[in-house]
């Protein structure tokens, strides 16, 4: 694919950073706590009958990408549309960024904190830190996307 496909990659997920952090500072400090940080900056998700959604982004450690990676999802049940939205996945100890770095596809469950609550508001690092390992933030240029769930995701290393 070349090296091309990286640069792109890496601009939008520089690009879905700073939407975040600028719309939502509460998780400036999240992003500074965190071992790493998962940036999937466009998951298109369609649905015609059986749904599902993919998407490339990156793996961050400090401000450098140390991997690439797709996301995949399938969902059954009544769907008809596409949407785009973005999420982040926030490593907050070297543990939970292991653990994902060495899967071969390291598929999301329930376990995920995620950093906005039902009103909307963006939870401090410090309040979420002590409740799970990996903390999710999933948005669109519409909002936060409350009740939104990564459950069920799957992420494979890729080389762009």
């Amino acid at each position: 694919m070349g090296s091309g496909n990286a640069a792109v990659i890496d601009a939008r997920v520089d690009s879905a950073l700073n939407f975040l952090y600028q719309t939502y500072p509460g998780t400036v400090d999240l992003g500074q706590r965190a071992a790493g940080i998962l940036v999937m900056p466009v998951v298109t998700e369609a649905g015609l009958g059986l749904g599902g959604s993919f998407g490339t982004g990156a793996l961050r450690v400090g401000n450098s990408t140390v991997d690439y990676y797709s996301a995949t999802s399938a969902s059954a049940g009544l769907q008809i549309g596409a949407q785009q939205y973005s999420h982040v996945l926030f490593f907050m100890t070297q543990d939970a960024l292991a653990q994902f770095r060495q899967s071969p596809g390291w598929v999301a469950g329930a376990d995920i904190e995620y950093a906005a609550n039902a009103q909307g508001d963006v939870l401090r690092a410090d309040t979420t830190t002590s409740l799970s390992p990996v903390i999710a933030v999933v948005f669109g240029q519409s909002g936060l996307r409350l009740g939104a769930t990564v459950e069920g995701t799957k992420y494979t290393r890729i080389i762009p």
